[in-house]
């Protein structure tokens, strides 16, 4: 069942090109910007954060090794940029279902293709912010072109785990409409949970005043390695450690495995339940 689901996938590509080109159009239609405000949404974000933790509460994090850039906002973008499209995916994705209701109701198609296409039009998004980041890291004397092959397959991962957290989440949404309003409110907390804006060495400092179970609690979070990834690519211009490789593999492999299967065995019954 899962080959001939996949073989129909496949079948169906250009309908997927279709809508992903959809969701590109729409994303910022009838904005005088346009793709413009896949920069300028995240330069002022990074302009906030940076205010608050570099100046105000003084949160500096470690030099970048061996790259040696010490710039608080280039180290909170390298974080910052993969956090945001995970959002973007895991947001778009729950309600891509229920969004194109009357859609699903008129023809059929693989509705896998509904969710997969947020995530290929919002990596168009993030790639056009990862180009501006990394000439904003060698302006700086960084060197991340030469680890941007392994960059790529980190945006696999990430794209893997986000997506199959979407798929899992969009079934749910269309039994409990409430569903992606509690996404909206519990991905922020997330975020704050991993260290994005603030370097992992204070949780380390907190956990040597109470206690090492918090490291352990933090290295559960399969962000955390995802994000280490980048971070240590653009930022360090060094090869991540093989637990983070190792970590993030293993949980997008999981992920998207349960929420392909998942959304697989719901999907017969959606136009129904729309």
């Amino acid at each position: 069942m899962a080959l001939t689901y996949g073989r129909e996938l496949l079948a169906t590509r250009e309908l997927l090109l279709n809508l992903t080109m959809r969701e590109v159009k729409g994303q910022y239609r009838r904005t005088v910007l346009g793709q413009l405000w896949s920069i300028i949404n995240p330069l002022a974000t990074m302009v906030v954060y940076t205010l608050v933790f570099s100046l105000l509460l003084r949160v500096p994090p470690p030099p970048g090794d061996p790259s040696g850039l010490d710039v608080y906002a280039l180290w909170l973008m390298c974080g910052l940029l993969p956090w945001t499209y995970f959002t973007r995916v895991v947001n778009g994705g729950v309600a891509s279902i229920t969004n194109n209701a009357g859609l699903i109701t008129k023809v059929y198609f693989p509705r896998m293709h509904l969710p997969l296409s947020v995530t290929l039009s919002t990596a168009i998004t993030f790639g056009i912010e990862l180009l501006v980041l990394t000439l904003a890291l060698l302006l700086f004397g960084g060197l991340p072109l030469l680890w941007l092959p392994l960059v790529l397959v980190a945006t696999v991962i990430l794209a893997m785990f986000a997506t199959g957290l979407a798929m899992m989440l969009a079934i749910v949404n269309v039994h409990f409409r409430d569903t992606q309003h509690f996404v909206g409110i519990l991905l922020p907390m997330w975020m704050f949970l991993t260290p994005i804006i603030y370097p992992f060495t204070l949780v380390q400092e907190a956990a040597a005043r109470s206690g090492e179970w918090i490291v352990t609690v933090f290295q559960l979070n399969p962000m955390l390695h995802i994000i280490e990834l980048f971070r240590t690519l653009l930022y360090d211009n060094a090869l991540p450690g093989p637990l983070d490789w190792l970590a993030a593999t293993a949980a997008a492999a999981l992920v998207f495995g349960l929420g392909s299967l998942v959304f697989a065995r719901h999907e017969p019954r959606l136009a129904e339940l729309l």
